[in-house]
């Protein structure tokens, strides 16, 4: 009898710790945690790039609960860093965020944790990812970036412009001003800008060519900033309507001026042909005035030579012969100015 109750009373001993033991087991192992990182978007990702994060919140008390998540670790949230929710009990909501990747330097690589938390009532939950950032492509001995702005001098952005950047190794690249008159040249693995003196400079038609030189470091970006001289640019119109359309004859003005010599022979040659025209009458006329007296004074000699050689000669009455006449008369032809009479 005594030995039987010491049995039953060693039965119900285990059976109460057995009891007390299993009671708080089960709802433990039933229960969700109150946070867990469902994905991301990438667990390695380089310098700048977004990584995309999901994660489940679960709120495990025995009555509703306000539920506060966030986001924090090395990378930085851009968006869903933090966000409140009123939870059943046992109920359960999925969130999401964007972190950045920092930046690290060409050739090297961290990790970082990225941690989201979760707060139920007076209890705080964690969950961890480990996130790889790597380097740029660029070489450690090359410019990450090469940017800056063009204005002209009053400030105004100058859009389109050509920008040439040169580094230190003699290497260009090209590139043109936006509409808000930036512009950037990244390195690569197939174009790295080297370190160093980098020569920027920028143009554009109306424009004077502008210089910069800065120094700029391995991994590091460089910043200039062009400022572009208006120059006059040449008229693509006609001269003005007055100079030239209106007034043809002020046009022709300056040819005539520009050779006066030329202008001046043919008036110098038409003055001499009026001369020697006017002149030429007078003397042809001369010359016959000088002919017709010498030609009168010939006639004069011959006939006086005529007159002294030929004999008198008789002339008939007229009306009759010389029979019928009782007196002859006798016509003398008196030589050249002389009377006729003896």
């Amino acid at each position: 009898m005594t030995r039987r109750i010491r049995w039953a009373r060693a039965a119900a001993l285990i059976a109460l710790l057995g009891g007390a033991l299993a009671v708080p087991a089960a709802p433990a192992a039933a229960a969700p945690p109150a946070i867990r990182i469902e994905s991301v978007s990438s667990d390695t990702v380089k310098s700048g790039e977004p990584v995309r994060v999901r994660f489940r919140a679960t709120n495990n008390e025995r009555g509703a609960a306000r539920v506060f998540v966030a986001v924090s670790g090395g990378l930085r949230c851009t968006d869903g860093c933090a966000a409140v929710r009123d939870l059943g009990p046992g109920r359960s909501e999925t969130f999401k965020a964007t972190v950045v990747a920092p930046q690290v330097r060409a050739g090297e690589e961290t990790g970082l944790n990225l941690a989201v938390s979760v707060r139920v009532g007076v209890q705080t939950a964690f969950d961890h990812k480990q996130i790889l950032v790597r380097g740029g492509d660029t070489p450690s001995s090359a410019v990450s970036r090469v940017s800056g702005r063009v204005r002209d001098a009053a400030g105004k952005a100058v859009r389109n412009a050509d920008v040439t950047v040169r580094d230190s190794a003699g290497h260009s690249y090209r590139t043109t001003s936006g509409k808000d008159g930036k512009f950037s040249v990244r390195s690569s693995d197939s174009r790295p800008i080297a370190a160093g003196l980098i020569t920027v400079g920028a143009g554009k038609d109306g424009y004077r060519t502008a210089r910069a030189t800065v120094q700029a470091t391995a991994g590091g970006t460089a910043t200039v900033r062009l400022v572009l001289a208006a120059v006059a640019v040449p008229s693509k119109t006609p001269p003005t309507p007055t100079a030239v359309t209106s007034s043809p004859e002020v046009a022709e003005e300056p040819a005539a001026q520009e050779s006066p010599a030329e202008a001046t022979p043919p008036a110098s040659t038409a003055t001499g042909g009026d001369e020697g025209g006017s002149v030429l009458p007078y003397t042809i006329l001369g010359v016959l005035l000088v002919a017709a007296g010498v030609g009168a004074l010939v006639l004069m000699l011959i006939r006086r030579r005529k007159s002294a050689d030929e004999p008198d000669t008789l002339v008939e009455p007229v009306g009759g012969g010389m029979a019928d006449a009782p007196t002859a008369v006798l016509h003398t032809v008196p030589p050249y100015g002389g009377t006729g009479r003896r």
